[in-house]
């Protein structure tokens, strides 16, 4: 465990980071867990045990977070912002019934090809986003 922690802080401080208790919390909370949580959500989850931190802060931390490239806000559903700990490249499924979202590797779509873009558009960057039904669903509905 310890070790661990001592990842984190390294980690902030490798991106120029000053290492707040805030800041730790956010981002190891994010380390350990794959749902992509909402800022309610990490909040909730923060002040489990005893209220500790305000919405604003965790705002501020993931905003920090993020300008260092240590989190990505994910956009899967209209008007709701989420965060993911893991910047490498992959895609998203989202269960349209219970609304669980899960991590897809990059290489599973073999062949995207942008330069069918039309004349004009100059794509950066992509993500495919699935949705559809998770095998939990799938199997509560056939019960």
């Amino acid at each position: 465990m310890q070790q661990k922690a001592d990842e984190i802080v390294k980690t902030l401080k490798s991106k120029g980071l000053r290492v707040t208790p805030q800041r730790f919390a956010v981002y190891a909370n994010l380390l350990a867990r794959e749902d992509h949580p909402t800022v309610d959500q990490i909040l909730t989850n923060l002040n489990q045990d005893a209220p500790t931190s305000s919405q604003a802060t965790v705002y501020a931390a993931l905003q920090a977070l993020r300008e260092v490239g240590l989190v990505r806000e994910v956009l899967l559903e209209e008007g709701v912002s989420r965060y993911d700990a893991n910047v490498g490249l992959h895609h998203h499924f989202r269960c349209k019934c219970c609304g669980a979202i899960e991590d897809i590797g990059w290489d599973t779509f073999e062949c995207i090809d942008l330069n069918k873009l039309r004349s004009g558009l100059k794509a950066e960057r992509y993500e495919v986003t699935v949705q559809g039904i998770c095998d939990r669903c799938e199997t509560k509905s056939k019960v």
